[in-house]
């Protein structure tokens, strides 16, 4: 199934964006984003006293006239950084009306956009099973962005994903060069809380999106009904239950989503870890720029 992930307008609004990192980190020579280290840009960062093998060139001659201590002034360093944007690519993403899949690739397209309009370096990741594939496409401009969106248009959503194993199992999920967005419903029974905690572990920064359908935030179900686990491989799997749904049931639904979410948000909050909500039915626009990821991520 191939899915329209790109806009042009959109992609015009987002050239007028930046995406930010909240802490500066090691990464890559040739990049644009300020580094914990210093380097050799233009621009002044401090003072520090002079040691013996210092370049003498970058004496300030002006602090020494006024206290007669030589002092060297420091610049700013300058680096590129590897992000990389995960994808829930299990069955139960594929589900939802519109469907949670488009709204997860258009989600990464966007942000792998924005990482390659500021120089750094970006992989989509699709986690299936326990493993995480990549696209073999190195993206570091907008060339190769655009290929590897045609690429994520094809994606296949089906069977079961563990998050934890898919993450952990990552073939390179890099160290302090960059930011991770993992993109799913977290509506699995893996243990989602170890792999962030891996991902810390390897000092990247952690952004999560979860994704769920206007059915699965405000469901309307009265009567019969024959639920069906979209993961399952038989219909007569236990997760497949025919039930008489009431408004008891679906308030005691109501109250369990909203336990989760709140252990997703305040598990996130004890991480430093910025995470969000977003409908599958809400314009692209209104998710990237109206969600707050402007106050935190995205100026």
């Amino acid at each position: 199934m191939k899915r329209r992930i790109l806009d042009g307008d959109f992609l015009d609004r987002l050239d007028a964006a930046t995406l930010v990192l909240k802490t500066a980190m090691t990464g890559y020579f040739g990049g644009s984003r300020k580094a914990r280290s210093y380097g050799n840009t233009v621009e002044f960062a401090d003072f520090r006293e002079y040691a013996p093998g210092d370049d003498i060139r970058r004496i300030d001659w002006n602090v020494y006239a006024r206290s007669e201590k030589y002092f060297i002034k420091l610049f700013t360093d300058e680096r590129q950084m590897h992000n990389r944007i995960m994808i829930d690519c299990s069955a139960s993403m594929a589900c939802g009306e519109p469907e949670k899949a488009t709204a997860a690739l258009r989600i990464a397209a966007a942000f792998g956009y924005l990482s390659v309009k500021s120089m750094d370096r970006v992989s989509f990741e699709l986690m299936k099973g326990n493993k995480s594939e990549g696209l073999g496409i190195t993206i570091t401009n907008k060339d190769s962005f655009y290929r590897a969106a045609q690429k994520l248009e094809t994606t296949d959503f089906d069977g079961e994903t563990d998050l934890e194993k898919a993450v952990i199992n990552m073939e390179k999920p890099g160290s302090d060069d960059g930011l991770t967005i993992i993109i799913s419903d977290f509506l699995t029974e893996s243990d989602w809380k170890k792999a962030i905690d891996f991902l810390i572990y390897q000092r990247r920064e952690v952004l999560m999106i979860q994704v769920l359908s206007p059915d699965e935030l405000y469901p309307d179900l009265d009567g019969r009904i024959h639920m069906m686990d979209s993961e399952a491989v038989d219909v007569a799997e236990g997760r497949n239950m025919r039930l008489i749904m009431t408004k008891k049931m679906v308030n005691a639904y109501q109250k369990a989503l909203d336990a989760y979410e709140q252990e997703l948000v305040d598990f996130c909050a004890s991480r430093n870890v910025t995470f969000f909500t977003v409908s599958s039915d809400e314009p692209i626009e209104k998710i990237i720029f109206g969600k707050g990821y402007e106050t935190e991520i995205i100026k």
